[in-house]
């Protein structure tokens, strides 16, 4: 791995960003897959994690860990499902929190 290819991860990750108001934002849902994760579950243990450190590191968690939710079809049908506004920060400590075997999580 060399700076090239952190470049372009870092390139990639911020193609996901969301800007709302001036506040720049990534959806959990968008980055779990590009982070290595299939299933949501295993995911949002890791965003539980990540909120402990947050906590821990006395940073108001509500002010980088947003609940909200994200319509999904599934089927015929759409359903709202727990979602999370994320800041950098928040991406940053999901990426310490996660499985470090996985490629993408060590890359982050």
């Amino acid at each position: 791995m060399d700076s090239r290819d952190i470049e372009k991860w870092r390139v990639k990750l911020d193609s996901y960003a969301n800007v709302e108001d001036g506040v720049e934002y990534w959806l959990a849902r968008d980055l779990m897959e590009p982070m290595g994760y299939t299933r949501w579950e295993n995911f949002a243990e890791v965003v539980k994690r990540a909120k402990v450190s947050c906590e821990t590191n006395k940073t108001p968690v509500d002010s980088h860990f947003r609940d909200t939710t994200k319509m999904v079809t599934a089927g015929v049908a759409a359903r709202a499902v727990k979602d999370y506004k994320l800041t950098r920060y928040a991406c940053y400590l999901i990426a310490q929190n996660g499985d470090s075997n996985k490629p993408e999580i060590a890359l982050a």
